[in-house]
């Protein structure tokens, strides 16, 4: 048995792992398809713009999709070296277009680091946000480590797979409530195409204020495509 054939089965168990995780009784199951540019200003900086919609497809135990929100983000990241960079991102999103919820503007300030000893990359993301709204001011911080890594061979080729698997701590203040940690576990499976197109499918799970007697157990079905130019 080649690492190949061994690769592939591990990677459907991570992509599952959101699912498996799950557990009985009544949830909130959402669809995010998102499409991403990547483009470069020089060898060193570059921008991304993304734009994401979150549609309920099951809403406190009653299926049925519904949209919730669109969320349109922009990204300004500086290569510091080879392995670590700096970025800046302005996120609008957009609620009042499907419910009777505040727009928010969001500010981000983010430093990722990567280490590739050898065929598996790990990455670190740290994130502090700034959530505005009319009503609050939320300040979150994040956390993020993920790996990721080719299915066939020991580089990633054209038309071939790969997956990626990450976990994530996110902790939220605000002046008019007490705190809230979540958690996240994200693996999605991608493929590499011809003229810097990438195709990602996966599964998110998120314990939102598990601190609480009743957190919030979400699910997330992700479909995404990105264009690097």
């Amino acid at each position: 048995m080649t690492i190949s054939s061994i690769k592939w089965p591990i990677g459907l168990v991570f992509c599952l792992l959101p699912l498996l995780s799950w557990g009985q009784g009544e949830f909130t199951g959402f669809w995010q398809p998102q499409m991403a540019v990547n483009y470069k200003v020089s060898g060193t900086y570059s921008h991304n713009l993304s734009l994401a919609h979150r549609i309920y497809f099951v809403d406190e135990g009653e299926s049925g999709f519904r949209g919730r929100h669109l969320d349109l983000v922009h990204f300004s990241k500086l290569e510091l070296s080879d392995n670590q960079s700096i970025a800046l991102g302005t996120q609008y999103r957009y609620r009042d277009l499907f419910e009777q919820n505040p727009n928010e503007l969001r500010l981000v300030q983010q430093y990722n680091f990567t280490q590739k000893p050898l065929v598996v990359r790990f990455g670190h993301r740290f994130r502090s946000e700034q959530r505005i709204t009319k009503l609050m001011t939320i300040h979150r911080f994040r956390y993020r480590f993920a790996v990721d890594f080719p299915l066939k061979g020991e580089k990633l080729n054209l038309g071939e797979p790969f997956l990626v698997v990450s976990l994530e701590g996110l902790a939220s203040f605000a002046k008019s409530s007490s705190p809230e940690y979540d958690a996240r576990v994200t693996s999605q499976l991608g493929w590499k195409f011809d003229k810097g197109i990438k195709l990602l499918v996966g599964t998110q799970y998120r314990a939102e204020n598990y601190t609480a007697t009743q957190p919030d157990h979400i699910l997330f079905l992700l479909t995404g495509v990105q264009l690097s130019l």
